[in-house]
């Protein structure tokens, strides 16, 4: 299958480019850092650059497209003038699934949990309500409804929050914390923000068996079995590896004066499930890092 993948260079990009060139041919789009994209077929380029774009159906010729670039999380958003992130999360969606329509392509799209409305309980389907209340989880749901209203042939990730270790320039919280812990340093973590964590190469193990479904115009929670917060994911860090958990402290959204105070976007991932794709649990993934860092 030829997969172009847009935010290669990204957290998740650079392990879907190392899983899905093992058995696909990939053309790997990248913009600001380079990451791992100069190990594979690649292109500098904006996403919102629309002739290259343009150019890359017309001679690449996709089967499929996995679209991760955006403005990638709420922080970033709100550094940015409101019009340029609209461009990129919003009209570069609209795009793509217009080119996609055009070559007969599939398109994957990554939204985020984070369109859930966070205060309706836990374990939410896709049915559940939506209230983004960021200018990025705004955005990133506006894509869906471009994909949504320009054809069918198109699955919409609602991914989780990501942990484990990032490639190259990227890099996670959970990162962090591991290391804060590692040198013996008190970490902060919010005890009251509950999501469904899903460690990075899971989740390119999880697509590259998605890809390979024959399933098409549906929205598909995507993330890990276990409702937790970050705190929790601290205290199953410390219990992998041996860190100690009395340098743990668990903090409020209040007490923290987060400007996005998102108590519950934990995800039921039955769907995800019922097609045959099964996230590992959280424990084994930290003891796998654990076996990777040590």
């Amino acid at each position: 299958m030829k997969i172009f993948i847009t935010g290669g260079s990204g957290l998740i990009g650079q392990y879907l480019n190392i899983e899905l060139s093992k058995t696909n041919t990939i053309l790997t789009q990248y913009y600001t850092h380079i990451g791992n994209c100069d190990k594979f077929q690649s292109i500098r380029t904006s996403i919102i650059d629309y002739n290259t774009i343009s150019k890359i159906f017309d001679e690449f010729k996709p089967d499929l497209v996995i679209h991760t670039a955006s403005v990638s999380n709420a922080e970033k958003a709100d550094q940015l003038p409101a019009d340029d992130v609209y461009e990129i999360n919003v009209n570069a969606t609209q795009f793509l699934a217009e080119q996609c329509e055009k070559h007969k392509c599939k398109l994957i799209y990554f939204s985020t949990d984070l369109v859930y409305a966070g205060y309706r309980g836990s374990f939410l389907k896709e049915d559940a309500k939506l209230i983004p209340i960021s200018l990025y989880a705004e955005t990133k749901l506006m894509g869906e409804v471009k994909i949504q209203q320009t054809f069918d042939n198109y699955l919409i990730l609602r991914i989780a929050l990501q942990f484990g270790f990032g490639l190259n320039h990227s890099f996670t919280h959970f990162q962090k914390v591991y290391e804060e812990l590692k040198k013996g340093n008190e970490v902060k973590l919010f005890s009251d923000q509950f999501r469904s964590p899903l460690e990075l190469k899971e989740t390119a193990r999880m697509i590259s068996e998605l890809v390979l479904k024959e399933i098409k115009n549906e929205v598909i929670n995507f993330g890990g079995s276990e409702r937790l917060s970050r705190y929790e994911l601290g205290e199953k860090l410390c219990e992998v590896t041996g860190f100690n958990k009395d340098l743990l402290i668990p903090i409020t959204m209040e007490e923290a004066n987060a400007i996005y105070r998102v108590h519950d976007v934990s995800m039921n991932i039955d769907k995800l499930k019922s097609y045959g794709i099964f996230p590992t649990s959280v424990f084994e993934s930290i003891e796998r890092i654990k076996d990777n860092h040590e």
